[in-house]
This record gives C-alpha cells, sequence and structure tokens, in this order.
C-alpha cells in the first residue's frame, strides 16, 4: 500500500496478532453460549468473540465506552459486524465474564449467535433522510424490545434469524433478501409547490427523474413547474431527491409493508428473495404495535412450526405460502399474486441450479 492518506489503511496492520498468525486457516468454531463464540485455528489456537447488541446511531462518548473495555480486556481489538453488533477478540478465556459484566453496565445485552435473531440492520428513518416513509431508529427500537428475548437467547429458533428494515423502497437497508424486513412505503404523489419549483429546480432535470414518465410540464406555459399522472407514480420519491419543491412524505398516507422468506446463504437451499406478505401498515409511532404484533406472531409461529436448521423462507417453502398465511392468521389479497413475467429468466442464476 502507498504511503499515503488515500484510502483505507492496510486491515492487516490492525487485526489481532492471533488473527494475523492463522489467517485463513481456522478450522472451526464453536458455539459457548449466547453470544459468545470461539473460534480454533488448525494451530490449535482459540479466540474468543463476545457479541452485544447496539444502537446503529450511537454518539462518541459511546464508542470511547466500548473501546476503554476492548483496550482493558481485549489489547484493544473490537470490531462491528455488518448488523451492528460489537465484538469483543479475546484469546482469554478468562476475560469473557468480566467482558460480558461490563457490557451490561453499558446497558447493552449479550446475545446475536447461534439460533437466534441478530441485530437489526436498517436506514436513517426521519432523524436523517429525506425521502423516509416511516422511521428507523424508533420502529427497530420497538420491534427489537418485542424479539429481546430471541436476542439473548432465552427464546432459541429453529435457526439464525435476519431481520431488516429500509425506511422507503429505495432499499438502503437491504431488505429484500432477509428472513423478515420492513420498508417503508409511500402511497401518495409528490406535493408540488407550483411557486417554489421554478426557482429551485430544473425542469428538465425533473422530468428525467421519474422512471414512469408520470412527471410532465404544466399545461399553463406561463407556470414554470410540472404536473404528476397519479396513475403512473410509483411513488418512489426520485422527483424529491432533484427537485425539493415535491416533498413526498406525508404523516397520513405513509406507512410500511413486509416481507418475509428472503436470505443471502447459499446453503441447503439457493438464496431467495423476500416475499410480500402485508402490503401497507400506517405508522402509528412511537412503538408501532401492529408492525411488532406482526413480527412477533411470524417469529413465534416459526420457532413452532419450524424444523431445526431451517431458515424462515426454507419453512415456507415446506409448508406452502397458503398454509403460512393460515398459521400466522395473516389476510391473502391480490397484492400477493406474482405475475413477474421474465421470472424464468432468474432459475439458472445460483450454484443450486442442476441441469
Amino acid at each position: 500500500m502507498a504511503k499515503t492518506d488515500i484510502g483505507p489503511p492496510n486491515f492487516r496492520t490492525l487485526i489481532p496478532k492471533v488473527v494475523e498468525k492463522n489467517y485463513g486457516q481456522w478450522k472451526y468454531h464453536e458455539y459457548v453460549k449466547p453470544g459468545v463464540l470461539k473460534h480454533v485455528a488448525e494451530s490449535g489456537d482459540a479466540l474468543y468473540s463476545i457479541r452485544c447488541g447496539s444502537p446503529k446511531l450511537v454518539s462518541t462518548d459511546f464508542i470511547r465506552d466500548l473501546c476503554d473495555i476492548a483496550d482493558k480486556y481485549c489489547e484493544g481489538h473490537l470490531r462491528f459486524t455488518s448488523r451492528y453488533n460489537p465484538e469483543f477478540l479475546t484469546t482469554k478465556k478468562e476475560n469473557i465474564e468480566p467482558i460480558i459484566k461490563a457490557i451490561n453496565k453499558l446497558g447493552l445485552p449479550v446475545g446475536g449467535t447461534g439460533k437466534v435473531i441478530s441485530n437489526m440492520i436498517h436506514t436513517q428513518g426521519w432523524i436523517h433522510c429525506h425521502s423516509a416513509a416511516t422511521d428507523a431508529s424508533g420502529l427497530v427500537k420497538a420491534i427489537m424490545d418485542e424479539m429481546y428475548p430471541y436476542f439473548i437467547g432465552e427464546k432459541t429458533l429453529p435457526h439464525k434469524l435476519k431481520l431488516s428494515l429500509a425506511c422507503c423502497i429505495n432499499m438502503c437497508g437491504a431488505i429484500h433478501a432477509t428472513d423478515l424486513a420492513v420498508v417503508g412505503v409511500h402511497t401518495h404523489i409528490p406535493n408540488v409547490d407550483d411557486q417554489k419549483l421554478g426557482a429551485l429546480c430544473e425542469i428538465p432535470t425533473t422530468l428525467a427523474s421519474c422512471p414512469t414518465g408520470a412527471i410532465r410540464r404544466h399545461p399553463d406555459k406561463d407556470v414554470k413547474s410540472v404536473t404528476v399522472n397519479a396513475d403512473k407514480c410509483m411513488y418512489c420519491g426520485n422527483c424529491y431527491t432533484v427537485c425539493p419543491a415535491m416533498p413526498i412524505a406525508s404523516p397520513e398516507h405513509d406507512g410500511v409493508a413486509i416481507y418475509a422468506g428472503g436470505k443471502c446463504a447459499n446453503a441447503r437451499s439457493a438464496p431467495k428473495f423476500s416475499r410480500l406478505i402485508i402490503p401497507y401498515i400506517p405508522n402509528n409511532p412511537p412503538r408501532w404495535p401492529e408492525v411488532t404484533g406482526v413480527l412477533k406472531k411470524i417469529v413465534e409461529t416459526y420457532a413452532e412450526d419450524g424444523r431445526p436448521y431451517e431458515r424462515v423462507g426454507e419453512w415456507i417453502d415446506r409448508i406452502g405460502w397458503e398454509k403460512f398465511f393460515d398459521l400466522t392468521g395473516l389476510p391473502f389479497t391480490e397484492y400477493h399474486i406474482d405475475d413477474f413475467k421474465y421470472a424464468r429468466t432468474t432459475y439458472r442464476t445460483t450454484t443450486q441450479f442442476k441441469w
């Protein structure tokens, strides 16, 4: 790596010595208890990782508190998983319990490993995003409060379960390949401000931003603005990204949809896309009881009916979507019909395909 300040530092200078020594030579890992994994190398060296739950949006003081634990017990080694779980890495088994006590003292739960629910990945929500149809941190907090026993291992599942949330259909939260997922949806066309649009926006750029061609110039040539065809609009919010005079957020009409059955793993069955199970639930902050109730019902049904090592999508494939809706008590509507006519072109895109 060049000796410049451009780009990230070489990760090999930051990893624990035991990882550097046994890089690419790890033999297996063991599930010690909720939140604790033991990784064993071909050489016999062992590394323990202690995982805890964490919010996505945190303060500098919070990070410093985590670093203090890492400095005291882990020779400064701390990592974050892709689902925002802090993990403390140590080669000393006797440090596991002190680390857990220090984590709990910060008010953080230890868990998220094994046949449980991991931390919930999500987007920015109302706190930061201009196109959000629902909140992120608030809704995730409400959901994980309900799922808490399944995170700390007090209750277990047939296999690991991943949750995710995207605040709009731009999919920053990657909900399309997750066991259970929530996505914010707009259900109303943008509110065009004719007086501001001419001063704030370039009309050609605004027209080009619409993927469905729903935006057209205002019919009155004296008005420097645009109109939106409600029949063509799919409420994506692209226009608002380039034109602030076309806000799409609406407290009265925005809500969430719920998806199920996706996964990225190639184990046992091919990766799967999530499928729609509830097209719309209105926002009901601060606790979103309707959303949390539906997700809890699905998780409990899966815990009771799923077979060992079955992911949610594999469980649904085995019992069938009809029985899934029957067991969970969810209504089946016309919005659940899959009419994607080009689906056959995607059948041969995984290693599971055989001639």
